[in-house]
């Protein structure tokens, strides 16, 4: 083989290893990630994070920046995501795990298909838990069926409704929810304050934002939502475990799902092919970065990485549950007419 042969060889082989743009569209760009939460939370601090060390992955090497979209328990965001941001690969976004779920069992506020976002991974997954606060004299789920219990939440699309509701229905729990808090860290500052006594909240970022909690025995974990118990708290029961029939489990199953895909990504819909290709690529890069690592660590993030595919996988089967068991859902949402049939 001559030596121009064997160079253009290397350079076409190189070429297949990193997605290639077919323009110079990230040179000079600022890039936006739009995070659902309010700031504080380990969604925006992830998502600061990986703003700092993404750009090092993306040809011409964007600046980033991070603009927090709270609202209608994190709904707001995803709508935008659909319907608003550009859709030329410029702007991508973490939003809640719960999207997908909401989306096949509620619906309201929806004006998005989770099916046709642009997924690019995660950070990894995380257990959902209920706490409550130590003061309300709630230790287990059986005190939570005996006694009232105010819990805290942003809205209807996310799990800090979804699964205590999904409790009163299944488990004949008695959260009485109040809802409209801006930001999951107002709802914080209320469980503190005594305006509400408790909140589901993911495992993990109870550990990076109030591992005192957990340390001082602030608050008692009574449950939590994942396909595993969460290794840190192997002594605290699944939602499925909960249940006492196959029915119940099955609901109590679809539930949990969003802990399956913890923080995921994602870029809109109809972003060209190559670009989405590039996020994707510097996504899983980025979470593999030595540096972003070692801040990560500094941060007590827990990262566990999830690839596009993964992430995509997860969401299509939430989105693709058969309907026996989606109605049955719906029901134990509340979501039923009269003669008890799932709206």
């Amino acid at each position: 083989m001559s030596g121009r042969i064997w160079i253009a060889a290397l350079v076409a082989t190189l070429a297949g290893m990193t997605p290639a743009l077919a323009d110079n569209f990230y040179e000079g760009k600022t890039m936006t990630v739009i995070t659902s939460t309010g700031a504080g939370g380990t969604y925006d601090i992830g998502a600061r994070a990986i703003a700092r060390y993404m750009p090092r992955y993306i040809p011409g090497k964007p600046t980033m920046i991070v603009q927090n979209m709270p609202g209608a328990g994190n709904v707001l965001a995803t709508n935008y995501m659909y319907t608003i941001a550009p859709k030329d690969g410029s702007s991508i976004a973490v939003v809640h795990a719960a999207m997908p779920l909401h989306q096949v069992l509620d619906g309201r506020g929806v004006r998005y298909d989770a099916s046709k976002f642009n997924w690019l991974g995660s950070t990894g997954s995380e257990n959902e838990v209920i706490i409550v606060w130590h003061t309300a004299g709630i230790k287990t789920i059986e005190d939570a069926k005996k006694k009232e219990v105010i819990l805290g939440g942003t809205g209807e699309g996310s799990g800090i409704f979804i699964i205590p509701t999904a409790m009163n229905n299944v488990l004949a729990t008695k959260f009485k929810m109040v809802i409209g808090y801006k930001s999951s860290e107002d709802v914080n500052l209320a469980m503190q304050r005594g305006e509400v006594q408790a909140r589901a909240f993911g495992f993990s970022s109870i550990m990076a934002q109030h591992s005192d909690w957990i340390r001082d025995k602030t608050v008692d974990v009574l449950a939590q939502a994942g396909a595993k118990r969460d290794h840190r708290i192997t002594n605290v029961p699944l939602l499925t475990e909960l249940t006492k029939t196959e029915e119940d489990r099955e609901i109590m199953a679809l539930i949990s799902s969003p802990a399956g895909v913890g923080h995921p990504y994602l870029a809109p819909p109809d972003v060209p092919a190559d670009r989405v290709a590039v996020l994707r690529s510097a996504f899983i890069s980025t979470l593999k970065d030595k540096d972003f690592l070692a801040e990560a660590a500094k941060l007590q993030l827990e990262i566990d990485p999830m690839d596009a595919d993964e992430v995509t996988a997860i969401v299509k089967e939430t989105i693709g549950t058969p309907p026996g068991v989606v109605a049955k859902a719906k029901i134990a949402m509340g979501q039923a007419d009269e003669g008890g049939k799932a709206k």
